[in-house]
């Protein structure tokens, strides 16, 4: 899956919490969305950069659970993130972890891109 791919899949399911999501999805939203940030925060200093994050909030913390769930985790570990430096950590470590290749309770793995 490329960036244009995942970017259009995170986007199209905007508020999705169900399912799973590759690696590859959650790694290239996850970029996109910090080079828009970084490109507003430049354009505009907080304003713009704030308010893009706002906008993408939800669909970040639905392809983040659907990232879990290809991991057979509940969405619920995201809260982890809350602790500092090593619930990052710990998120991050997740989040790299290769998903797996068979159905769990989350449903069928991905198609491959």
């Amino acid at each position: 899956m490329n960036m244009i791919e995942a970017v259009k899949a995170a986007f199209s399911k905007y508020a999705t919490f169900e399912g799973r999501a590759r690696r590859s999805e959650y790694w290239w939203f996850i970029l996109f969305n910090f080079i828009i940030a970084v490109i507003l925060n430049m354009i505009s200093p907080g304003v713009l950069g704030g308010i893009w994050s706002l906008a993408t909030l939800l669909p970040t913390l639905a392809v983040g659970a659907r990232r879990l769930h290809d991991i057979d985790r509940s969405g619920w570990w995201l809260l982890i993130g809350f602790i500092p430096v090593i619930g990052l950590i710990v998120l991050i470590v997740f989040f790299a972890t290769r998903g797996q290749t068979m159905p769990n309770r989350f449903g069928l793995p991905p198609m491959p891109a």
